[in-house]
């Protein structure tokens, strides 16, 4: 030791100046993943508010629908002797029929959108507690800092208290993303909760959440007429659960509720999204497939079968009808339901 500075030998000086630059260093790396968390924070925001736009698409063609359906409404039905109004008024009935379906579609895209918007927010508290956790850390190493540093250090020492400052800002953001992702998880849980009651009241049966009989029947006219216009294939399957008195009888009415959903759940999980499943009345069910061989069809419902077996112990029998012609939908289920008359014969026999 050959002087002082201040009292203090020179060698603390020379001590800590290393410790300083490999603090420096470190707080670089943190810095870069704070960065990092930052980006990855602001990606989700942008993926929140893209799935808010597409929500607010939606509901503006929802509402758009929903003008079409009351202008059209307003118009009084022509009286019997006037052939071209009923003709023009049997046309506005499908479109409005039509557009009532499609309102419909649209409010499954929004429960969807509604769903995606809950997964982000989701996201966005994860990398809200990865930036939390960042800033802990580094507090930590300020604190490791501040007892292995010299006091005289001035340029050190500020250096230190702006890292305790950015250390606490960041711990701010954190908390307030945090706050922020909450909000976002109850506006989605709620905005859910609204759409499924929309969907509700648009004729969906309460228990199975299937197409109820009339909106069901318009439904299935639509796919048949998108078939037409496509390849024409188009396959109707009659579906009633075997032995479902005896079931009621035996286990109690909350066994058939049960029966009855279990087979909606599993129809929807073998057949695509957009093939109408119907409840037709009590255990029956009919279900509209376009675009697709009998084959097809009736090996998926053999699977539903064996499924519906392993979980609530009873069959259903099947009835397949490929569409023909010009046939109604009326007769393509009365088809179908002689088809399914046959088949339980054949099960029994």
């Amino acid at each position: 030791m050959k002087g002082t500075t201040t009292g203090r030998p020179v060698f603390v000086k020379r001590f800590a100046r290393p410790v300083a630059q490999r603090v420096i260093d470190a707080e670089r790396s943190s810095a870069d993943a704070d960065q990092g968390a930052a980006d990855a924070d602001q990606t989700a925001s942008d993926t929140d508010q893209a799935a808010s736009e597409r929500d607010e698409t939606d509901a503006a063609s929802d509402q758009l629908a929903a003008e079409r359906d009351q202008a059209i409404a307003d118009e009084r039905r022509p009286l019997d002797t006037d052939r071209d109004a009923l003709e023009a008024y049997e046309a506005s009935k499908a479109a409005r029929e039509e557009t009532t379906i499609r309102r419909l579609f649209t409010h499954v895209t929004r429960s969807g959108t509604a769903h995606q918007r809950g997964e982000t927010a989701e996201e966005r508290d994860a990398v809200a507690a990865l930036r939390d956790v960042t800033s802990k850390r580094r507090d930590l190493r300020s604190e490791v800092i501040d007892r292995s540093v010299a006091a005289s250090d001035e340029p050190l020492a500020d250096k230190l208290e702006r890292v305790r400052a950015r250390a606490s800002v960041d711990r701010a953001r954190a908390a307030a993303d945090r706050d922020r992702a909450s909000q976002d998880r109850e506006d989605a849980a709620h905005e859910r909760s609204r759409l499924e009651a929309e969907l509700n009241g648009a004729h969906l049966d309460y228990l199975t959440g299937a197409f109820c009989r009339d909106m069901g029947l318009r439904a299935l006219t639509h796919e048949i007429e998108r078939a037409r216009r496509a390849d024409g294939r188009f396959v109707l399957a009659f579906v009633d659960i075997d032995g479902m008195r005896r079931l009621n009888d035996r286990d109690g009415h909350a066994a058939g509720d049960h029966a009855l959903r279990a087979l909606v759940s599993t129809i929807r999980s073998n057949l695509r999204p957009f093939d109408p499943v119907v409840r037709f009345g009590g255990d029956e069910f009919v279900c509209g497939l376009g675009g697709i061989e009998l084959e097809d069809v009736r090996r998926r419902f053999d699977e539903i079968d064996r499924s519906i077996q392993d979980d609530i112990g009873v069959g259903i029998s099947v009835g397949l009808a490929v569409l023909a012609g010009h046939e109604t939908i009326d007769e393509l289920i009365a088809r179908a339901d002689a088809e399914l008359l046959d088949a339980r014969k054949s099960r029994s026999g």
